[in-house]
């Protein structure tokens, strides 16, 4: 499978994961907070940062009642319409401006999740590298081939999807000219459970649909991000603030800055340990082969005594014949004086 370049990053099994930091709402409709946001995330060690392009009117209707009114009592959003949330949740559109250049000052990328076709002309005028379709928009096929026909690499995220309706949007992303596609493993739910993220989909999905995999991940902490990575994820997605206490549309499931800096490190060590099927020993495994049992004599003998179930014993260091020939050597006789202490060798054995 060919490898995917974005910017300054190649995206792969043999590169280190490719990890972004999700901004969406946690600005808080402040600007300064958005800025910092950039700059925590890029200290964190993100390699991007994604935002969201849309307005309420692009998302929906402004509607106040049944299916335009949040009254799920689990929702962290309960009590909203539709139009106020995404009110609230939008950065504004002169904002992306800025923000990307913030995002440039630190090496760091920048791209956004568009929700209709005039968001992905806007963001082509703002030249990003990368786009992402979002889980909820990713049976909205007329939106998956307006951003695959700008050539520039395509990430998808599959919650809710079904394996027909995957199939469904590689087959349109890639028909309309997307030459780079990435799945993200996804749970559509706000936090989502671990037990949730059937993260074993993973390389099946790689399998099926011969794309680069990874993990848009909902769930506290890292260790499902973490565990991705051994199962081949390629690219993490997690959504980051400043500090949930203070609040925000996503604060209550997203990273704080010394979180998302742990994932960071500890998904690129999951990378590194994976290596290569090997049962060869390492080079640190080869000095510590002094450190294996093996038999010494442990009381002083002489020449002609038998050994016994006594003496020799299998104990540390590893300078001695190995355990495994212990009952082999019991009624044996030495064949030379041997002190306690003494690495036991054949030579050491009457034939």
């Amino acid at each position: 499978m060919k490898e995917i370049k974005i910017g300054k990053y190649t995206i792969g099994k043999n590169h280190p994961p490719f990890i972004i930091a999700e901004m969406s709402g946690n600005h808080n409709h402040s600007l300064e907070r958005a800025f910092a946001i950039v700059d925590a995330a890029a200290a964190s060690g993100a390699h991007a940062l994604k935002i969201q392009t849309y307005t309420p009117d692009t998302m929906t209707l402004n509607i106040a009642e049944k299916e335009f009114f949040i009254s799920d009592s689990n929702s962290l959003w309960k009590g909203k319409s539709l139009y106020d949330l995404y009110a609230e949740a939008m950065t504004p559109w002169e904002w992306h401006k800025p923000i990307k250049e913030r995002c440039e000052k630190h090496g760091m990328l920048f791209f956004s999740t568009p929700f209709d076709f005039t968001a992905v002309d806007f963001l082509e005028e703002l030249n990003v590298d990368f786009y992402k379709i979002a889980s909820f928009e990713n049976t909205d096929l007329p939106l998956i081939r307006k951003v695959a026909k700008t050539g520039k690499p395509l990430i998808i995220s599959t919650g809710m999807a079904s394996k027909e309706e995957l199939a469904e949007m590689v087959e349109a992303a890639n028909n309309a000219g997307c030459k780079d596609l990435i799945l993200l493993k996804c749970t559509s739910a706000y936090p989502a459970s671990p037990k949730e993220a059937n993260l074993l989909t993973i390389p099946n999905i790689r399998e099926l649909f011969e794309v680069e995999v990874g993990l848009s991940d909902h769930t506290m902490g890292v260790g499902v991000a973490i565990a991705s990575v051994a199962l081949g994820a390629s690219v993490i997605e997690k959504h980051f603030t400043l500090d949930r206490s203070e609040g925000g549309v996503d604060s209550a499931f997203s990273m704080e800055p010394a979180e998302f800096k742990l994932l960071v490190e500890e998904s690129k060590k999951a990378w590194k340990s994976l290596g290569k099927i090997s049962y060869e020993r390492s080079e640190a495994e080869k000095k510590s082969l002094v450190f294996r049992r093996s038999l010494y004599i442990a009381e002083d003998m002489k020449a002609g005594e038998v050994l016994t179930e006594k003496n020799p014993r299998a104990i540390r260091p590893g300078l001695g014949l190995p355990p495994k020939h212990y009952e082999k050597l019991l009624g044996s006789k030495v064949a030379r004086d041997l002190k306690k202490g003494t690495p036991v060798s054949w030579d050491d054995i009457l034939k």
